[in-house]
């Protein structure tokens, strides 16, 4: 109780800053720095969270499901499912999809490109001035004012801010008309395959020049819903979806490292999105074996 106050009296008197980072990497399934903050600075992130979220949620485009109440991974699957449908007639045509990735994005996201982008919504300057704190807290190596924190609950409120100008942008001046955006993971779905191929130089020279970001080049992938397209942690088909060979084996591991009954009925409940029915057998199958 003691710090709490402590912390409200320095953010009162402006006298608040943020403090280090303790830092360490996951591998999950992919390696990844994640940077964590004190209890005291967590605190913060969770008030500020708070009051800003419901203000710039009302901003962002229908289609944007990461880090979002009542959005989130199963609704853009849902979604995905819904846009392949409809482009495709209910599977009596080729639905093309465009999927697309942006290279090492939460470190490249332009710190002062973001404050401009705050600055448009927010007036009080106290506000304003908090954010600088935050955001000042942590950059990438050698480059003062580039970066966002992972594992900072304010870097997922920041970067949906920061990629909302290109979600507009692909809606108003793309016309694209079924898009879906999960963080830096974004998808075009279209009958029309020349249309898809034409909209990637556009899509890389907007990244590059408003905001400052990379076009993965070996993650722009085009193929049609008939071959399967793989999209967050599934392989989706016309009509039905499949665990990603590695999200597979990545389960499996942890049953075979943790056989707990939490942690089994956790991915039962995962596998319960996609046609699975055999999966689920095999990993209750699993886990009786490694108990054993």
């Amino acid at each position: 109780m003691d710090n709490i106050f402590s912390l409200r009296e320095d953010l009162v008197n402006r006298t608040y800053q943020h403090g280090t980072y303790q830092s360490f990497f996951i591998n999950d399934p992919k390696r990844r720095h994640i940077h964590k903050a004190s209890v005291r600075d967590r605190l913060l992130h969770h008030a500020v969270y708070r009051i800003l979220y419901p203000f710039f949620d009302r901003t962002f485009i229908p289609d944007s499901y990461s880090c979002r109440n009542d959005k989130g991974m199963h609704r853009a699957l849902n979604r995905l499912r819904q846009f392949s449908s409809q482009v495709s007639q209910n599977h009596t045509r080729t639905c093309w999809v465009l999927k697309c990735d942006i290279k090492q994005f939460f470190a490249s996201v332009d710190q002062g490109i973001l404050m401009q982008m705050l600055v448009e919504y927010i007036s009080d300057v106290d506000i304003l001035n908090l954010l600088t704190n935050i955001l000042d807290s942590f950059h990438t190596k050698d480059k003062w004012d580039i970066g966002l924190p992972l594992g900072n609950l304010t870097s997922q409120l920041f970067t949906n801010i920061y990629l909302t100008e290109f979600d507009q942008w692909v809606k108003h001046r793309l016309k694209a008309r079924r898009y879906i955006r999960y963080a830096d993971d974004f998808v075009f779905l279209s009958e029309d395959r020349d249309w898809l191929v034409s909209i990637i130089p556009q899509v890389r020279q907007f990244l590059a020049a408003c905001l400052n970001l990379t076009l993965h080049p070996n993650k722009i992938v085009l193929k049609t819903v008939g071959s399967g397209v793989d999209f967050l942690g599934w392989v989706h088909f016309p009509g039905h979806r499949v665990l990603r060979t590695t999200t597979k084996r990545r389960m499996f591991r942890r049953i075979k490292d943790h056989p707990t009954d939490e942690t089994v009925q956790s991915y039962i409940g995962l596998l319960s999105y996609g046609n699975t029915i055999h999966l689920r057998e095999q990993v209750l199958v699993q886990q009786w074996l490694w108990r054993s």
